[in-house]
């Protein structure tokens, strides 16, 4: 079996060159990029992708929930939703596991679906397997709709991740309660966000989860942390290292764009040559449209087909270069990235136009989210990037903010509740039992913990993998590498349990 491929020179060189101070940044945003908000997770597709959810087994329940955890007003409970499946727990007697995924910023059953592995290895370990749903996602609902709880700033000021992770434990302390189940462990998973909230539950309530394993969690993705450059530049990579040619076609489309648009008929023609369902009101809205396209393509970046987001081949970034340049001659640029980017929305062929608009009223968590805890600073450098050259302008995301929901950012509090900076030294001392996995194809893993940082916090670091591969389930087309990632995983996961029931075993006895 090939050995698994960490490769810390790659590492080192990526980091060096990240962290070169760069003369190339342009001072002048870019007219069509970016949008001030940071690229989002891929909890955005959970509502609209449709899966076999008869796979795996669970029962959905809901748990009375307080909407604030840390004050003592007299404020209205909701109800959380979460899924349970206890048919291969072996109980309190032989203190069976309880695998805990940490819901992100979607509807949990979305979430579920789509982390086979937590399934895949609870027999082996006799777990119970509970997913929670995150609050103000799914039907997890304060103020009982969507409609209310998204009504404005006051409504919407208990969607942050302190007040969600105070969910995932005051559930799994009733629910451990309610079983006699006090003495079982919890072991915690996530991925993305819910990766982030892995690491960050383990760290903020070790006394109810024994450890976590956190795939593609960019848990540095902050203030100064990482440079604000790194995101954009691994999805410049990945094009780049699929194709030249196609790397600086889609680098050259930009200005295209622009020209395009400023015609009398501009936006007309361009809602005819990328096939939009309505006309285009602004290049803006184009450019955006294919920014996530090429973000995504890198996040899901898979060697095999799936249907995480959309239908997509194996390796798909390869198949839109390949679309890309294998163009008819005489094909102009905006038509050849139509050919790409057709890779991703419509790979199947069954779509006749294409929807721009996602969320209109931009009143959806995650920005909320992004305005005021989550703040990631991003950049695209003018040398590396296939993006337009931008400097992070915080003051206009601080307007953009303001504006959608009249609040102020806070791009410091993340940092000050759960730390970040000199991560190594602090979780060396004060950290234990925590799995960092990330793949050097993912764009989030330049926010990511990539080297050991003690015998218990571990980064499984792997060249070839994408956005929180190994919590998918496995299947025959797995890589070698893939599986004894996965094999790694399990052995630790083994060893805190082990662990655990040794100290419980000598506590009794005392």
């Amino acid at each position: 079996m090939a050995s698994l491929r960490v490769s810390f020179i790659l590492i080192i060189i990526t980091t060096v060159l990240l962290t070169s101070p760069s003369s190339s940044l342009t001072s002048q945003p870019s007219n069509v990029f970016p949008s001030n908000k940071p690229p989002r997770f891929l909890g955005k597709h959970s509502h609209s992708i449709k899966t076999n959810h008869q796979q795996y087994r669970y029962e959905t329940r809901y748990f009375s929930q307080r909407l604030d955890h840390f004050s003592f007003s007299d404020l209205p409970n909701f109800r959380q939703r979460y899924l349970i499946n206890t048919e291969h727990w072996v109980g309190p007697s032989r203190l069976g596991p309880i695998f805990l995924y940490c819901g992100n910023e979607g509807d949990i059953d979305w979430f579920a679906v789509n982390t086979g592995f937590v399934w895949d290895i609870a027999p082996r370990f006799g777990a119970m397997v509970l997913f929670p749903e995150h609050r103000y996602y799914g039907e997890s609902m304060p103020y009982g709709s969507r409609e209310e709880a998204y009504k404005n700033a006051t409504t919407l000021s208990y969607l942050t991740a302190e007040q969600a992770l105070a969910d995932f434990a005051v559930l799994i302390t009733d629910l451990k309660r309610n079983l006699s189940a006090e003495g079982c462990p919890v072991v915690l998973f996530g991925g993305s966000y819910g990766g982030m909230l892995a690491a960050w539950m383990r760290l903020k309530y070790p006394h109810i989860a024994i450890g976590a394993l956190a795939s593609s969690a960019p848990i540095l993705q902050f203030e100064d942390i990482v440079p604000p450059e790194t995101f954009y530049n691994i999805v410049s990579n990945s094009f780049k290292h699929e194709s030249n040619s196609c790397f600086d076609t889609i680098k050259q489309s930009w200005n295209a764009l622009t020209s395009a648009g400023q015609r009398e008929d501009g936006l007309q023609q361009l809602s005819q040559t990328f096939h939009l369902c309505r006309e285009l009101k602004s290049v803006q809205d184009l450019s955006n449209w294919l920014e996530s396209a090429y973000s995504y393509l890198a996040m899901v970046n898979y060697p095999y087909p799936s249907n995480f987001l959309m239908p997509l081949p194996g390796h798909p970034i390869r198949e839109v270069c390949r679309k890309i340049d294998s163009s008819p001659d005489g094909s102009s640029i905006l038509e050849r990235i139509f050919n790409g980017v057709s890779v991703y929305y419509n790979y199947t062929g069954e779509v006749d136009c294409f929807q721009l608009d996602d969320d209109p009223h931009g009143m959806d968590g995650w920005n909320w989210q992004a305005c005021t805890e989550m703040v990631m600073p991003m950049s695209s450098d003018r040398n590396t990037s296939m993006f337009p050259a931008y400097d992070y302008d915080y003051s206009a995301f601080q307007e953009e903010c303001k504006r959608d929901f009249q609040v102020t950012p806070r791009p410091r509090w993340i940092t000050t509740e759960f730390g970040g900076h000199d991560i190594e030294h602090v979780l060396k001392i004060f950290g234990s039992n925590i799995i960092f996995s990330n793949g050097l194809l993912d764009p989030w893993s330049g926010g990511g913990v990539l080297k050991n940082i003690s015998q218990t916090i571990v980064a499984l670091v792997t060249e070839e993998g994408a956005h929180h591969i190994d919590l998918r389930a496995s299947t025959t087309e797995d890589p070698d590498w893939l599986v004894e990632q996965r094999e790694t995983e399990i052995k630790l996961i083994q060893g805190w349990l082990d662990n655990y029931r040794e100290k419980m075993k000598a506590t009794l006895k005392i």
